[in-house]
């Protein structure tokens, strides 16, 4: 029961895996307390002390556990999962959060107040219909009757009032938490017997007189969350003794769930040969540069994907208060960019503190809103926890400080992903701290063994920083010929080759009036993509009765000018411009209808039984497993070997099951006998040249490496089931989507010239098609630019789809990806959908998924062409080095057109 409602909850609110095991062990230690009957603590330590090794003490008078989470996993969000927990498994109905500071007690109650965005109860049905009551430092004397026990009751306080700083030398003093939230709601709280407090950002609660204050409520227990398991005293860092799970910042880059950081110098630079002052202005005008390179990509990823686009902005670290104005002073001035960045800076003064500082924290959460001008924010050692803006990426440290600060200090604010996850674009997930004095200094402590973080290295160049990254957004040529306009203008450089028209009609509207009923022609014939039954392809948009009903739509849509009215102006030939519209769709637009296609009757998968490869699987024996214990008085320095008996499994295929079972495709149910035989066969694999013993601890160190493993190799050998499929055509044809890029003036060439660096070619612009249809095209390589070739020399019209053209989906590891051809393109007999692959590519796994759903594709669009009068769709999956000039369309798809699935 407690496990399903486990699986439940984290199924719900679609937690992460570091989410979902801190989930899990909540409801073991609840087990193991017995909630809500405690009684024993002491034999309940030594229980959990046994199975949770880390664990060593609760530190308070009640039960407390520490979940330390990198910053960027979702603490909040499993706050939310663990109060759904307790309420849902044991019926706790009592919260209490505590917040450090105003910014996160804001943020906290935001975060649980219904329809907000990141709203930690979606998903929770229970609380959809009985919504918890939100009680807060501001409204707790007007809530509700705290006689009724009926609902959940979620307690916010910002407590950063009852502590007060050190100064001086003298002791910490602390107001009673009892007088801080009053008398009576003090008594009724320390009287319940189910109060669960829950501690964001805990290291903040750990002063003696801190902890002394909370015990006062004698809660039933309580959660710990932070990032900074430890405290600073004079002595050095002292480490929590109750963190019960620990998931560093390490794990999190390299799992996925925040930006990848990124420290960037010059080519060649000697920091020698330069004043400190030309360093600082140097690092500031190369942020600039990463700055708006940054702001071009993401302009181009929200374009590309329909998604709401990111402002970024920039975060210079000042030394000191007068430091910050004179860079503030610097960036205002006109020879500072051009003076761009005038009204778009913002100085944060670090000697406010208290209620001052809090104001003046919260005030910079605006700087996510794209409608908000700043884009530089020159601080003084003001990233406090609960600044939680997800569009920082580029910082710039101004300030004296050695690596390792620099390194925690710099990132830990900056690392949020502004889509909750990576685009699997490099530079819209990466972090940039521009450090080029402490450049190697950086690189070496982040390559230390005990470092969680492995940075990347960005060189600059002198050429790379003469050019200015934009953004195009290119629009069919249709589109441009009938004057319409994307929704943000076309930044084309000045120097981009002109396109020679050919073979497609370049029918350009001679007045503003043609133009607009061109216009209007083209939204009626919009509007008829929907109808396949009356309208199967563009070329029956010719038919009589489709022209009458368009000239109808248009004429009741047109408004004639005054001027037409009074006969000043011959009233334009509507008949003539509807015909004219027409016949350019037809000419430029590749009939691509929409399919959908749904399984009948009842649908079954799973996963044949096979033999793994396990050539590769091969891991060295762990050394002998100790603790090292050093004094922090004498450094003397003890060794303690660690006991596996508590963590072996039983069963030695336990290990890799288990982790298996994890995986979204895989249900234990049905497919127990296969996953035991496939764990089997990596047993019996490791036995063959390991003693058991070894083989366990091979098992249990690697085990979730090994079970990715055997999943990767299970996805060719996935089935599924059912009694047949439907195909429907909801759409004949479908308009052409705009695609985005970056680009720059230098890197836009002519289709017809090879570049010099061929192995970024993703970084050109080509242009200058004549059978294209669009403007400009990217190619991914060079195999990709001579198919261009061919394809201009061989077909009638061609072009590389925008993503979301096709929505086509294959299946892979469990999640339905979306899959985008790279080119299609039309001759007079057949419609090819095109995909050049690395010759060593062509037999992988995911490629092989793509071709599926690819090839069954075009055999439903051919049935429907086909029987519309329209031509056949073939896939055709090309080897790059097949690709030459001297090669023909033909030649090529009779070798690599592909016509079953396999």
């Amino acid at each position: 029961m407690i496990n399903q409602v486990v699986n439940n909850i984290s199924n719900r609110l679609s937690l992460r895996h570091p989410q979902r095991q801190s989930l899990e062990i909540l409801a073991r230690i609840c087990e193991l307390l017995s909630i809500p009957n405690i009684t024993d603590t002491e034999t309940i330590l030594v229980a959990i002390k046994k199975e949770f090794p880390t664990f060593t003490d609760f530190e308070r008078d009640f039960p407390s556990l520490c979940f330390a989470l990198a910053t960027g996993v979702g603490k909040t969000r499993l706050m939310g999962a663990f109060i759904s927990y307790l309420y849902l498994a044991y019926n706790i109905k009592n919260f209490f959060i505590l917040a450090p500071n105003l910014t996160i007690y804001n943020k906290l109650i935001t975060d649980f107040t219904p329809n907000t965005s990141k709203y930690v109860f979606t998903g929770i049905s229970e609380f959809a219909i009985d919504l918890p009551e939100i009680i807060t430092g501001d409204n707790y004397e007007k809530s509700s009757n705290i006689t009724d026990f009926s609902r959940c009751r979620i307690n916010i306080f910002n407590i950063s009032k009852i502590n007060s700083e050190v100064r001086g030398g003298k002791s910490p003093k602390i107001k009673r938490l009892s007088e801080y939230i009053g008398e009576s709601y003090f008594d009724y709280l320390s009287e319940l017997k189910d109060l669960v407090i829950l501690m964001d950002e805990s290291h903040r609660y750990r002063a003696s007189a801190g902890v002394r204050a909370i015990n006062e409520l004698k809660p039933l227990m309580g959660v710990e969350l932070t990032a900074t398991p430890f405290i600073e005293t004079n002595k050095g860092s002292v480490a929590f003794k109750n963190v019960i799970y620990d998931y560093p910042l390490g794990r999190a880059i390299t799992d996925g769930f925040v930006k990848d950081p990124a420290v960037v110098t010059r080519k060649d630079f000697n920091p020698r040969a330069m004043s400190p002052d030309a360093i600082e202005r140097l690092k500031l005008e190369d942020g600039i540069y990463l700055h708006e390179n940054i702001k071009a990509e993401l302009e181009t990823y929200a374009i590309q994907t329909g998604k709401t686009t990111v402002k970024p902005f920039m975060l210079v670290i000042a030394r000191d208060t007068t430091h910050a104005s004179k860079l503030m002073e610097l960036i205002q001035s006109d020879e500072f960019s051009k003076g761009d960045y005038k009204q778009k800076v913002i100085q944060v003064d670090s000697s406010k503190t208290g209620a001052q500082e809090d104001e003046m924290v919260e005030r910079l959460l605006k700087v996510e809103h794209t409608d908000e001008p700043t884009e530089i924010v020159i601080h003084v050692n003001m990233l406090k926890e609960g600044w939680d803006v997800t569009n920082l990426y580029t910082i710039v440290p101004l300030r004296a400080a050695n690596s390792k600060i620099l390194i925690e200090q710099s990132i830990g604010r900056g690392l949020r992903l502004p889509y909750g996850m990576r685009t699997g674009v490099e530079i819209v997930d990466r972090l940039n701290i521009v450090a080029h004095d402490k450049f190697q200094e950086i690189v070496d402590e982040a390559k230390r063994p005990e470092s969680q973080i492995c940075l990347k290295q960005i060189i600059l160049t002198d050429e790379d920083l003469q050019q200015k990254t934009q953004t195009v957004i290119s629009r069919s040529q249709l589109a441009q010929n009938l004057g319409l306009h994307p929704e943000k203008p076309i930044n084309l450089p000045d120097n981009l080759p002109e396109s020679e028209p050919q073979n497609i009609q370049q029918s350009l509207f001679q007045s503003p009036i043609e133009q607009k009923i061109a216009q209007l022609t083209y939204q009626e014939i919009l509007k008829l993509e929907s109808r396949p039954e009356e309208v199967p392809t563009t070329a029956d948009l010719a038919s009589p009765k489709v022209q009458e009903r368009v000239r109808e739509a248009v004429a009741r849509e047109y408004q004639p000018a005054q001027m037409e009215l009074e006969g000043i102006i011959v009233p334009p030939d509507i008949e003539a411009i509807v015909a004219k519209t027409t016949n350019l769709v037809i000419q430029q637009t590749i009939n691509i209808p929409k399919i959908l296609v749904t399984p009948k009757g009842e649908l079954r998968s799973g996963f044949r039984s096979f033999a793994l490869d396990v050539t590769d699987l091969n891991y060295p024996v762990p050394s002998q497993e100790q603790l090292q214990i050093q004094s922090l008085t004498t450094n003397k320095v003890d060794f303690m070997e660690i006991s596996k008996e508590n963590f072996e499994e039983s069963r030695l295929e336990n290990y890799i099951v288990k982790n298996l079972v994890n995986f979204n495709d895989i249900s234990y149910d049905e497919h127990a006998d296969l996953l035991y035989d496939l764990a089997g066969q990596v047993l019996s694999h490791f036995m063959t040249y390991l003693s058991e013993e070894d083989t366990h601890t091979i098992l249990r160190c690697y085990q979730r490496e090994i079970a990715n493993f055997v999943h990767s190799q299970m996805q060719p050998h996935f089935w599924e089931e059912t009694t047949g499929y439907e195909v429907k055509i909801s759409k004949g044809f479908t308009a052409l989507k705009d695609s985005a890029y970056t680009t720059n003036a230098k890197n836009c060439l002519d289709y017809q010239s090879s570049p010099r660096d061929k192995s970024n070619m993703s970084k050109y612009l080509f242009t200058g098609f004549s059978k294209c249809l669009y403007r400009e095209q990217k190619f991914q390589s060079e195999a990709e630019r001579i198919l261009a070739m061919i394809l201009e020399r061989d077909t009638i019209k061609w072009f590389k789809p925008a993503k979301g053209q096709f929505q086509l989906y294959y299946k892979w590891h469990g999640n339905y990806l979306e899959y985008q051809p790279d080119f299609v393109a039309e001759t007079e007999e057949v419609i090819y959908m095109f995909e050049p692959k690395a010759r060593n590519e062509i037999d992988n796994p995911q490629v092989l998924a793509k071709k599926d759903v690819a090839v069954q594709w075009c055999q439903n669009a051919s049935d429907y062409m086909l029987n519309h009068g329209g031509k056949p769709w073939q896939y055709v999956l090309i080897p790059h080095d097949a690709i030459q000039e001297n090669m023909t369309l033909q030649g090529i798809s009779d070798r690599y057109t592909a016509t079953t699935k396999g």
